[in-house]
């Protein structure tokens, strides 16, 4: 079996933020990895070479597969910042329709500013988020 390529690195997160070419972006950024890092509790890890992460969980598939990945997480792509985590949980459709512009993917979320989207819309969504996955992993402890 193929190992996950994200994993935890010891890259520096405010190194890899620093490096953002966009001001825009670095600055968003900045504001997501504080909101994260406020809802978690935990500091910022860098998962792969892209993705800033919050605390983790591990899983296992029925395939046998498994792993760890961040609970939360985001990466400051060139088109949006994407943000791992943030969807999917009962109640999170309502948020979303709340949130302001924004789009979704295969269980990404995808902002292209921050100051499109109703921050105390996203700092609930993040929290039910983080909340729903800590519970679910939780149980299966």
């Amino acid at each position: 079996m193929a190992e996950n390529k994200t994993k935890p690195t010891t890259i520096s997160v405010l190194t890899f933020l620093d490096a953002c070419a966009d001001e825009a972006r670095r600055t968003d950024a900045r504001v997501l990895a504080k909101l994260m890092q406020k809802i978690t509790g935990n500091e910022p890890v860098m998962w792969g070479s892209s993705i800033v992460g919050f605390d983790s969980y591990h899983y296992t598939y029925e395939s046998g597969r498994e792993g760890d990945m961040p609970i939360v997480g985001f990466s400051p792509r060139k088109a949006a910042n994407v943000l791992y985590g943030t969807i999917g949980f009962d109640g999170a459709e309502a948020l979303l329709a709340r949130l302001g512009k924004h789009s979704t993917g295969k269980g990404c979320l995808y902002i292209k500013k921050l100051a499109e989207v109703d921050m105390k819309v996203l700092e609930v969504l993040v929290e039910k988020a983080v909340a729903a996955t800590r519970a679910r992993h939780a149980r299966q402890a």
